[in-house]
C-alpha cells in the first residue's frame, strides 16, 4: 500500500511517501518539503494574515500534485501547532480541505506525543524497557513516557524553537538580556509541567526525535567528538551559550544547519539543556522515527482491526 502523510507544520509542510505494508517496515520514497515558517505570519489576534495563508495553500497544493503523481493510494494530512492555535485555523483548514479535497485533521498536542512514542517504541522494540521519548519542533515540545506502545503519560508544552525565537530573541547575535529571559521562560514553563508528569521517573533509555534534536546531535559529534547520534548532557551545556554567540551568518554556515534552523536551533539548545537537567537526563539516543512514521504505524494497526 501507497500512503501519503502530509504533516503541516509550524515549520514545514512535508509531504512524506510510504510504501507500507502490515507486518513490514515503512519504507519511504516520495518527500516534498516546503519550509513556511507559519508562526511568523501570525499578526497581534493571532491570525495567520492573508500572506501565510497563500503561503500554506500553495504548499500544499506541490504536496497533493506531487503525491498523485506518486501514485498515493490513501493521502493522511494532519496539522499541528501552529494551525491548531492560531485564531483563523479551523477556518483556514475547512477551506482547505473544501479547495483540496483532502481531509487535513488537527492533531492535539498529547496525540502528537502519543504517536512519536509509538514510533520511537517500535523502532526500538520490546527489549528497550522504558522509554522517555522529546520531540521539539517549531511550536511545542512533547514528552511521552511508558513500557508499553502507548505511553503511560504525554504531554506538549508551547516550547517549540520556532516558537521561542520570535517571542523572545533579538539582535543579532541574539542580546544576552534575550537570552536571559527566554531561559527563565523555559525553566517556568517546564516547573509547572514535569512535577506532575514525568521528573524524576524512572526509564531504561531517553529518546529523541525532530530535525532540531538531530541537528544538535550533529553538532555534539562535530564539536565533542561522539557519534552525531547521542546528545549528552554536558556537551548540550557547552553548545548552547556557544551557538547562543554566533551570528545568524555563522550558525547558518555549520555542518546540516540549515538557513531556518539557523534562526532556532539558539532556542532549541536551549529547551534541550533544560529538559535535560530537570528529568536528570544524561543523555539523548536520536531516533530516526517521529510523528510521520507514528502516522503511518497506527494507520496500519486501524487497517488490521
Amino acid at each position: 500500500m501507497r500512503l501519503g502523510v502530509l504533516d503541516v507544520g509550524s515549520n514545514t509542510v512535508h509531504l512524506q511517501v510510504f510504501d507500507a505494508h502490515p507486518g513490514a517496515r515503512p519504507s519511504p520514497s516520495t518527500s516534498h518539503k516546503v519550509e513556511l515558517r507559519l508562526t511568523e505570519y501570525l499578526d497581534d489576534q493571532n491570525n495567520i494574515n492573508s500572506e501565510g495563508i497563500k503561503a500554506l495553500r500553495d504548499a500544499i497544493r506541490g504536496a497533493v500534485e506531487t503525491a498523485k503523481s506518486a501514485g498515493t493510494e490513501e493521502l493522511l494530512p494532519f496539522a499541528t501547532s501552529a494551525l491548531r492555535e492560531s485564531k483563523n485555523g479551523s477556518e483556514i483548514i475547512k477551506e482547505i480541505n473544501d479547495e483540496f479535497e483532502i481531509d487535513l485533521q488537527v492533531l492535539s498536542g498529547e496525540d502528537e506525543a502519543r504517536l512519536t512514542f509509538l514510533a520511537a517504541r517500535r523502532w526500538f522494540g520490546w527489549s528497550s524497557g522504558r522509554l522517555i521519548v522529546i520531540d521539539i519542533g517549531g511550536g511545542s515540545l512533547e514528552i511521552a513516557s511508558g513500557v508499553d506502545e502507548a505511553p503511560d503519560a504525554a504531554t506538549s508544552i508551547p516550547l517549540g524553537a520556532g516558537r521561542l525565537t520570535k517571542a523572545f530573541l533579538t539582535g543579532d547575535p541574539y542580546s544576552e538580556k534575550s537570552i536571559m529571559k527566554l531561559r527563565e521562560h523555559i525553566e517556568s514553563q517546564l516547573d509547572s509541567v514535569l512535577q506532575t508528569k514525568a521528573h524524576h521517573e524512572s526509564r531504561d533509555r531517553a529518546i529523541a526525535t525532530s530535525k532540531t534534536l538531530r541537528t544538535l546531535a550533529r553538532l555534539c559529534g562535530d564539536w565533542f567528538d561522539s557519534d552525531g547520534r547521542t546528545i549528552k548532557l554536558d556537551s548540550i551545556r557547552k553548545i548552547s551559550p556557544k551557538l547562543a554567540e554566533m551570528t545568524l551568518e555563522q550558525r547558518a554556515k555549520l555542518p546540516g544547519v540549515s538557513p531556518n534552523r539557523a534562526r532556532q536551533i539558539v532556542a532549541g539548545a536551549f529547551v534541550t539543556e533544560s529538559v535535560m537537567r530537570n528529568l536528570d537526563i544524561d543523555k539523548l539516543e536520536m531516533c530516526p522515527w517521529a510523528l510521520r512514521e507514528g502516522v503511518i504505524l497506527k494507520f496500519i494497526d486501524w487497517q488490521l482491526r
